[in-house]
């Protein structure tokens, strides 16, 4: 049986190369900000921060991965980001967060794959 911690590493792991072959480039990943939460990867793209949230399912029996993002997961996305800029001092910053879902199959293989840029929060 395949651990959701584990699940969760390998859609974090196949959504970095998806992110660096978009000609993104990778700032970090699984940034922490204390009891807000944490941004599994941030990214750039020319001038523009990307935080980016992935969620990855081995089955659709709970649903798609990006059914799983409550309205109290996105405010909470928007606190860690706000937190980010406020850590870095980067006040005039122009930032977007996204969601990429994933659905892969027993071999650890993408057959599903939806990015969502600019989701609000």
């Amino acid at each position: 049986m395949v651990t959701t911690q584990k699940t969760g590493q390998t859609g974090e792991s196949l959504a970095l190369e998806i992110i660096q072959q978009a000609g993104l480039q990778i700032v970090t990943t699984n940034y922490r900000a204390g009891k807000l939460g944490e941004m599994d990867i941030i990214a750039k793209q020319d001038d523009l921060l990307v935080f980016i949230e992935v969620k990855t399912r081995h089955s659709t029996q709970q649903g798609l991965p990006e059914e799983a993002i409550s309205p109290n997961k996105l405010r909470k996305l928007g606190l860690v980001a706000q937190h980010y800029l406020k850590t870095h001092q980067l006040h005039n910053q122009a930032f977007r967060i996204d969601l990429l879902a994933l659905g892969l199959d027993h071999n650890d293989q993408i057959i599903y794959q939806n990015w969502l840029p600019n989701i609000s929060f």
